[in-house]
């Protein structure tokens, strides 16, 4: 017969058995297993540059028995980071940053931000994907290797962490007109951003969908914000105010972005930027000489100059044109990024290098063919402002140059050097045009590059 002490006894070892299994099948993200008893006596013995060094081309084993030291910067506990774990040489103003693949899912239990680890090199694989130096496995596609994940049952094999107390990770100050190569992979902080305004009534990510975000500081420089659909914060609606911001810059084709660990390393207290008034428009500005060559057609050119005693930045300006007689613009050529200085000029060219071998120098921008700069001169055009307004013409649009006032065909149409102010309406007598059918008034005289051309001086 079983006493009662011995079936209480046996209950109490169920009861904590069961206790036991519970806790051990805590599947919380949240959760710290207890660290055993620190024994570690790894040593680095090589350098982030020396590893980036063994890296020619395509993907590379490593197969001395190199170990590197690194700081965690990344963290999956949110789920913005996935499959990778990014680390840089020093906790505060690191020189360089590495990301290495993993499928080790909350790797942030084991890898914690700021912890101090080792990477044993030998057997991993060294690639270069987007631009930025990966570590990890391999997998084959097509033929060709890549660098993938290292299998779960391996990664604490290469991944080791030391037995320092994990420490701080400081953010390296940094602004988006300075951004290099050296930055990727590690730990930054922006400030003065915010999301642009059309964003901001959006989430962080679509759902379950990798998403781009942009920011933007108060100098209208952007950076992609990178946002994973799986986040934790996915559904959260951006910010719409304007401050810091810390997380891993990376980099791919596309160019720089940035990825948060979660909304703790946001902080957009502050009011948003005021509007950046960097578009102006200016009747100063004005078409100064076209080129059609009767003896190169790859000399063409258009010519634009600037009356003003101060530089003209042409950002948010364009030059249309409209082919033979249409009413639509045929071809548009986007100039925001060339700015004229104080009474001087810019030369536009459909074909640099013929330009630069008949001339002599090197156009200020240089366009395809087909676009405004290339008229076989019986087409018109029109200088057109930031703010959709026709400033300066040349040719009357509706009306084919050929035999008109308005015909440069294998001439030339230069402004009289008196005229210092752009003129929307044609104006024929603000012209002197040289071709081989105009009208009367015209002089039908074709003309040869270079010696009958001036790209560059006003007369």
């Amino acid at each position: 017969m079983t006493s009662f002490s011995s079936t209480f006894r046996i209950h109490l070892f169920a009861s904590l058995m069961a206790a036991l299994l519970l806790v051990g099948c805590v599947k919380d993200r949240n959760f710290n297993p207890p660290k055993e008893a620190c024994t570690i006596d790894l040593v680095a013995n090589t350098s982030f540059a020396a590893i980036k060094n063994l890296h020619s081309k395509g993907v590379v084993q490593i197969h001395e028995d190199l170990i590197l030291e690194g700081y965690v910067i990344s963290s999956d506990e949110e789920g913005n980071f996935f499959g990778t774990l990014h680390f840089q040489d020093s906790p505060s103003n690191p020189t360089e940053g590495f990301q290495i693949d993993i499928d080790l899912r909350d790797s942030h239990l084991f890898y914690p931000i700021g912890s101090k680890i080792y990477i044993k090199l030998k057997g991993l694989y060294l690639g270069k994907q987007k631009g930025v130096y990966k570590l990890g496995g391999v997998f084959t596609s097509f033929g060709n290797l890549s660098i993938g994940r290292l299998p779960t049952n391996v990664v604490s094999q290469h991944i080791v962490t030391s037995c320092d107390t994990d420490i701080s990770v400081v953010p390296v100050q940094i602004s988006l007109d300075i951004l290099d190569d050296a930055m990727v992979n590690t730990f930054v902080q922006l400030n003065d951003v915010e999301i642009i305004e059309e964003e901001i009534v959006l989430p962080f990510a679509e759902f379950q969908k990798e998403t781009e975000r942009n920011l933007a500081d108060c100098n209208d420089d952007e950076i992609i914000l990178l946002n994973s659909g799986y986040s934790d914060f996915q559904a959260e609606l951006l910010p719409s105010g304007r401050g810091s911001l810390i997380g891993v810059l990376l980099k791919d084709n596309k160019g720089f972005h940035i990825v948060i660990r979660s909304l703790e390393d946001l902080n957009f207290e502050y009011e948003r930027c005021e509007d950046l008034i960097d578009e102006f428009t200016s009747t100063s500005i004005f078409i100064s000489e076209l080129a059609d060559p009767d003896n190169n057609s790859g000399a063409r050119f258009v010519e634009l100059y600037n009356a003003r005693s101060e530089a003209m930045s042409l950002k948010g300006w364009s030059l249309t044109r409209y082919t033979n007689g249409n009413n639509g613009v045929s071809s548009t050529l986007d100039l925001s990024n060339l700015v004229i200085e104080s009474e001087n000029t810019v030369v536009i060219s459909p074909n640099a290098s013929e330009f630069e071998a008949v001339y002599g120098f090197v156009p200020d921008l240089s366009v395809g063919t087909n676009s405004p700069a290339d008229s076989n001169g019986d087409d018109n055009l029109q200088l057109i402002d930031p703010f959709g307004k026709a400033i300066d013409a040349f040719g009357i649009v509706g009306e084919d140059g050929s035999g008109t006032n308005h015909e440069f065909e294998d001439g030339r149409a230069v402004r009289n050097p008196d005229v210092l102010q752009a003129n929307a309406a044609y104006t024929f007598n603000e012209w002197i045009i040289y071709n081989d059918t105009g009208a009367s008034g015209t002089i039908n005289q074709p003309q040869n590059a270079p010696e009958d051309f001036t790209p560059g001086l006003r007369n």
